[in-house]
C-alpha cells in the first residue's frame, strides 16, 4: 500500500506542476504566433486545464481500465462545479460579464445531456466516442470563430491582463510546453498505477477511485487557477476556466476513452447516480448564475450550496467503504 500511496502523491504534485507549465507554455507560444487573446483564453487555457484528465483517462483506457477513465471525466466535472466553483464563490463572489461564457453554460448543459443519451443503452461504443470527439473539434472551431467575431469581451480583457504578467520568449515557451507535456504523461502513469493498486487492495471499483481520488487530483489545476483568478478580480477567467474544462471533459476525455476502449456494458451506477449529479450541478450553476431576476452573479450562498452538494455526493460514495472498515 505504501508504494501506491507514494505514487499517487508524487503523481498529483507532478501533475499540477506540469499542467501549469503546459498551459503557460502553450499560451505564450500562441501569443507569439499571433493568436488573439480571447482565442487563447477559450481554446488554449480551457484545453490546457483539461490536459490532466485527457492524459490520465487515455492512459487508463490504454491500460484496460475504461471505468477509471470514465469515472475521472464525470468526477472531474463534479469536482469542478461543486468544489472548485463552490469554494471559489465562497472566497470571492463571481461576476459573469463575458457574453462568451454566458453562451457556454447552456452548451455545457446540452453536452452533458448528450452523454446521458448515449449512456441510456448501457454502453459506450466507439462510434459514440467518435461523435463526442467530433463535437470536441467542432467546439474548438466555434471557439476560434467566436473569438474572431466577438468585439471587446470581458474575458478578452482579463486574458490580456493575465498574459501581460508573464512574458517569455518563443523558445522558452516551446521548451515549457514540451516539458509540461512529457511530465503530464509521466505523472499520469504514476497516478493511474497507484490508483489501480489502491483500488485492488481496498476492494474498491475503478469507477469509484476515478470519481474520487483521481478526479480530485486531475482537477487541482482548475481549483488553483479559479481561486487565484477570483482573488485577482478575473471573474470570467475563474468561471470560464471551469465551464470550458467541463465541456472538454465530456467531449474529449470521454470521447478518447470510448475510442480507445469502448464499454459494451457501463456500470449501472453511472446512469443511476453519477450522471444525474453532473446534470444537477450543471443545471444548478445555470439557474444560480442567471436566476432570481439578475444576471451574471454566483454569490457566496450559492457557492455554499454547490460545495454542500459536492460533500453530500462524496459521502454517498465513501459510505459503503466506511461501513466495511
Amino acid at each position: 500500500m505504501l508504494y501506491p500511496l507514494i505514487a499517487i502523491l508524487l503523481g498529483f504534485v507532478l501533475l499540477v506542476w506540469s499542467a501549469e507549465r503546459f498551459v503557460v507554455g502553450a499560451a505564450e507560444a500562441a501569443r507569439h504566433l499571433g493568436m488573439p487573446p480571447l482565442m487563447i483564453g477559450m481554446v488554449i487555457v480551457g484545453f490546457g486545464t483539461s490536459a490532466p484528465e485527457m492524459v490520465v483517462s487515455a492512459s487508463a483506457a490504454w491500460g484496460g481500465n475504461p471505468d477509471l477513465a470514465l469515472g475521472n471525466a464525470l468526477g472531474s466535472n463534479i469536482v469542478n462545479t461543486g468544489l472548485v466553483l463552490g469554494l471559489t464563490a465562497l472566497i470571492a463572489p463571481i461576476l459573469v460579464q463575458s457574453n462568451i461564457v454566458r453562451k457556454e453554460i447552456p452548451m455545457l448543459l446540452m453536452i452533458c445531456g448528450l452523454f446521458g443519451l448515449f449512456a441510456l443503452d448501457g454502453a459506450l461504443t466507439r462510434t459514440e466516442g467518435i461523435v463526442l470527439l467530433t463535437g470536441f473539434f467542432s467546439l474548438l472551431v466555434w471557439s476560434g470563430i467566436s473569438a474572431r467575431r466577438t468585439g471587446t469581451d470581458h474575458l478578452e480583457i482579463e486574458i490580456e491582463q493575465h498574459l501581460a504578467e508573464s512574458q517569455m520568449s518563443l523558445k522558452v515557451a516551446f521548451g515549457w510546453l514540451l516539458c509540461g507535456l512529457i511530465m503530464l504523461i509521466v505523472s499520469s502513469k504514476l497516478l493511474v498505477w497507484g490508483a489501480v493498486a489502491i483500488a485492488v487492495s481496498m476492494g474498491v471499483s475503478n469507477l469509484v477511485i476515478g470519481l474520487t481520488i483521481v478526479a480530485l487530483g486531475t482537477s487541482l489545476p482548475e481549483l488553483a487557477a479559479s481561486v487565484v483568478a477570483a482573488l485577482k478580480g478575473e471573474h470570467d477567467i475563474a468561471i470560464g476556466n471551469v465551464v470550458g474544462s467541463n465541456m472538454f471533459n465530456i467531449l474529449a476525455v470521454v470521447g478518447i476513452a470510448g475510442v480507445i476502449s469502448p464499454l459494451p456494458q457501463l456500470n449501472p451506477e453511472i446512469l443511476g447516480r453519477d450522471w444525474p449529479v453532473v446534470m444537477g450541478l450543471t443545471l444548478g450553476l445555470w439557474l444560480m448564475a442567471y436566476g432570481h431576476g439578475r444576471q451574471g452573479l454566483l454569490n457566496r450562498w450559492e457557492g455554499g450550496i454547490l460545495l454542500l452538494a459536492f460533500v453530500a455526493y462524496n459521502i454517498v460514495l465513501i459510505r459503503p467503504l466506511l461501513a466495511g472498515i
